[in-house]
């Protein structure tokens, strides 16, 4: 046993194993050293590569394991998350168009052009009453009172002085509810012809001729030439001859 001792640090066998690789005991297996080598560069490049797509979140790119970049907020169309925001027939069928020609959703007029039937009364509606079936709507216009009356017929009557058709001022008359003032429109027109040409006197002269009997009555002539005599010293003040006009 003493002979077979060398001054050699390691055994015979040692010393051949010097040429081979390096073998580390783990967890009772012996591993090479270049594996471990090889593990512990893996598992650092992963945790990089981890860091590295934690710190790139916020700015909507990310890394996978494989080392591919990735958008933040882009839906793989093979996600279940992808699948519900799909608009696509799911059972393959369709040209992918809106559903009803884009009148299907909620809150949708309809397509356009699209006519609606008369929506029929049902007699066992709780707010049923049979007297809404006979009623009958009308536009109701608000008689003028004296300073609605003058803004709205002066322009009226100025533009009558431009065109002379006594019909045309007949009919925006009639579509007003003058109420009381109807004496007042000859006081209008012969007041304001005062003050215009002698053209204009006469044109008046023809409005009040054509209105009476139609827009205004006998009476309210009558009573609206009564009203000018009257008023005659507040006439003059604008126009010095109504007197003697």
């Amino acid at each position: 046993e003493l002979e077979n001792l060398s001054d050699a640090p390691f055994s015979g066998d040692e010393e051949n194993g010097g040429s081979e690789e390096l073998k580390t005991e783990i967890n009772g297996n012996w591993i090479p050293a270049t594996s471990i080598t090889e593990a512990k560069i893996n598992a650092k490049a992963k945790r990089r590569l981890r860091k590295n797509s934690s710190r790139d979140s916020g700015r909507g790119d990310s890394v996978s394991d494989n080392g591919e970049t990735q958008k933040i907020g882009v839906v793989v169309p093979t996600s279940p998350k992808g699948k519900l925001l799909d608009r696509r027939s799911r059972s393959g069928k369709g040209r992918g168009l809106p559903k009803k020609g884009g009148a299907g959703g909620k809150g949708v007029w309809g397509t356009p052009g699209q006519v609606y039937d008369v929506e029929e009364v049902d007699i066992k509606d709780p707010n049923y009453d049979d007297d809404q079936e006979n009623c009958v709507y009308e536009t109701v216009v608000l008689p003028l009172d004296e300073r609605a009356f003058e803004k709205t017929l002066t322009p009226i009557i100025q533009e009558y002085f431009e065109h002379g058709d006594t019909n045309e001022v007949s009919e925006m008359l009639k579509n007003l509810n003058l109420g009381e003032m109807k004496y007042s429109v000859p006081v209008l027109a012969v007041s304001l012809a005062l003050e215009g040409k002698a053209s204009h006197r006469e044109m008046t002269s023809k409005l009040i001729s054509d209105l009476c009997g139609t827009v205004v009555s006998k009476t309210d002539v009558e009573k609206s030439f009564d009203r000018l005599l009257k008023e005659l010293p507040e006439l003059v003040l604008d126009s010095p001859r109504a007197p003697q006009v």
